[in-house]
């Protein structure tokens, strides 16, 4: 009611402004629209209604010029276009996933799923399978309306929830077809004998890749992780990188990204599954934000740049950020690094005496870039003045990379350095964190879904480590959030909303003490994810000379219980000041 009352005093004030021009001089506020909302939530501690208060915002030209209270913003303004359509509305800066997988999506979503617990898709809630029976009952069915011979692949198994798996199990299932089933975590693939031979895997291979899994006797176990995936991808790759799989793929993944109002993203791990694959897909696919809905940044992967230009991989990665060196979106001057392997997988390293019990037990987990060889491996590119961003998911992996940031951080003290996932952190490794300088960009979902699940792994004490975002924001490190989609829904509310109330998948609390609050939350979705792409001049809060990105909303989440953030309406997006309401 309030805001109706002030919209009709703005068209009172409007119907009594004179013509645009007079005498041929143009009037304050030509080419401007005021934007008229309930609430305009700015991010801006230092502004006029930086929290509540602000009623208008000013565009002129695709950024903003100013932020205030509507009538005030209208006697400034007095040529400017008023847009009512927010009028009871929420805005809030945009929203912004800083790592999700493009290409990874788009082949994820166009794979059948058994998820174990429900996932969101472009097409509705997919529900989740929690039993061993259940998985396999889903799995048959699946594979009788599967077309006769054609190798099938099923996304969605994980051991934690379905139990162990074996060559023997999906042989159970078929033995006509070769029948993959795909990890969630993304890094583990298990096949039916079929498959096996298909693929081209035999127990030699165990000698080759450290991850081919053999079992007591020496055979293989039909499992396929981490640095064996490249032999495997020979096979599969053909079939999951199909241009009409991903261009469905994407489409369901970008439905998604504007169904939850996101501005920005940003694909940490460019040229992965090749470049001229991962820019045909984007351009035929994605094209533009205006086009797409949403912006879209690229961060390259240190080891496809090596494969690709060998000792001139830095140059390369400052050439494309340059914008010397087309890609098919913008790329972040900054690089993407792997420390250790997956937090979902429980092949993340971790400290002493190792995993407790899963498909792990026994043993530590895996590196990906062993510790003595991690700054050698950064500094080409830091001493380029790339940024970096560093998949680190284990204490111990943790250890290693705050090592190697000390040490980088004796030649440059101010390049960005973000932490990705950071699975655990314990408090002595929150304060190094703080000491050199990271940031650190958390996995959304490790404490939903798998909070409880890895208290037997883990043991207690290292569990009670699972992303403790509270005490690395209070110790000054910038925390974003993000959903490493496909491996969580891209649905920024919905991962700030786990923090503020740390709920797991059974309902429970998960370490209460490491709660967000609010304004942290809020946060941790736009200004501190800007600061993780290193676009927080441009992205990120509401404040003259930024882009005018807006998500609007139905509801102010500062006044919104945190456990209700995901049920907030979202009426859609602004770009560039160009309106974008969810179809």
């Amino acid at each position: 009611m309030r805001l109706f009352f002030a919209t009709l005093c703005l068209i009172a004030l409007s119907a009594c402004v004179e013509p645009e021009t007079k005498n041929d001089v143009a009037l304050p506020g030509q080419g401007v629209t005021i934007y008229i909302a309930d609430a305009i939530v700015t991010l801006e501690p230092d502004a006029a209604g930086a929290t509540d208060g602000a009623t208008g915002v000013a565009v002129r030209d695709g950024y903003i010029v100013e932020t205030g209270k509507a009538e005030d913003l209208s006697a400034k303004y007095s040529g400017a276009e008023f847009d009512t359509t927010f009028a009871n509305h929420t805005i809030i800066p945009g929203l912004i996933d800083p790592h999700i997988h493009m290409a990874l999506s788009s082949l994820q979503y166009a794979t059948p799923l058994i998820p174990p617990w429900a996932m969101a898709t472009g097409n509705g809630i997919v529900p989740g399978v929690e039993t061993r029976e259940g998985f396999f009952q889903r799995a048959r069915e699946i594979e009788a309306l599967a077309p006769a011979g054609e190798p099938l692949i099923i996304y969605g198994f994980h051991n934690l929830v379905h139990g162990d798996l074996t060559k023997e199990d999906l042989d159970a299932i078929t033995t006509t077809r070769s029948l993959i089933i795909w990890h969630y975590s993304s890094h583990d693939f298990y096949l039916n004998t079929a498959a096996l031979e298909w693929a081209n895997v035999d127990a030699s291979l165990h000698e080759q890749f450290e991850g081919v899994d053999l079992g007591a006797d020496g055979e293989l176990t039909g499992r396929i992780y981490e640095d064996a995936l490249g032999h495997l991808m020979h096979s599969v790759g053909p079939i999951l990188l199909a241009p009409d799989r991903l261009a469905t793929g994407l489409d369901e993944f970008s439905q998604l990204l504007r169904s939850a109002g996101v501005t920005t993203v940003a694909d940490l791990g460019y040229g992965i599954f090749g470049r001229g694959v991962e820019d045909a897909h984007i351009a035929a696919n994605w094209r533009d934000p205006q086009q797409a809905g949403y912006r879209l940044y690229l961060t390259p992967e240190h080891r496809a740049l090596t494969a690709e230009f060998g000792d001139g991989a830095a140059a390369a990665a400052l050439a494309m950020a340059k914008g010397e060196m087309p890609a098919s979106a913008p790329v972040l001057p900054q690089v993407k690094f792997f420390t250790d392997a997956a937090f979902y997988s429980q092949t993340m390293r971790i400290s002493s005496p190792g995993y407790l019990a899963g498909q792990s037990k026994g043993s530590e987990g895996l590196w990906v870039i062993k510790p003595d060889e991690l700054v050698q491996t950064i500094r080409p590119y830091w001493q380029a003045g790339l940024g970096v961003r560093i998949h680190s998911n284990g204490d111990a992996a943790q250890t290693a990379t705050l090592d190697a940031l000390e040490v980088l951080r004796a030649s440059n003290a101010n390049l960005r350095f973000i932490v990705e996932h950071a699975g655990l952190f314990s408090p002595e490794q929150i304060e190094r964190a703080a000491a050199h300088g990271a940031g650190i960009s958390a996995a959304s979902h490790y404490v939903f879904y798998l909070g409880n699940a890895y208290v037997e792994p883990l043991g207690e004490k290292r569990a009670a480590w699972i992303t403790p975002l509270r005490s690395l924001s209070t110790a000054g490190v910038p925390v974003t959030v993000h959903s490493d989609a496909p491996l969580a829904p891209p649905m920024p509310l919905l991962a700030a909303s786990v923090h503020m109330t740390r709920t797991t998948r059974e309902g429970s609390v998960f370490n209460a003490d490491e709660k967000l609050s609010a304004m942290e939350a809020l946060e941790s979705i736009t200004l501190d994810a800007a600061y993780a792409l290193g676009l927080e001049s441009e992205l990120g809060s509401i404040a003259p000379g930024k882009r005018a990105d807006f998500t609007i909303l139905d509801a102010n989440p500062l006044a919104t219980p945190g456990e209700d953030w995901n049920e907030i309406g979202v009426w859609g997006v602004v770009l560039d000041g160009v309106k974008h309401p969810v179809p």
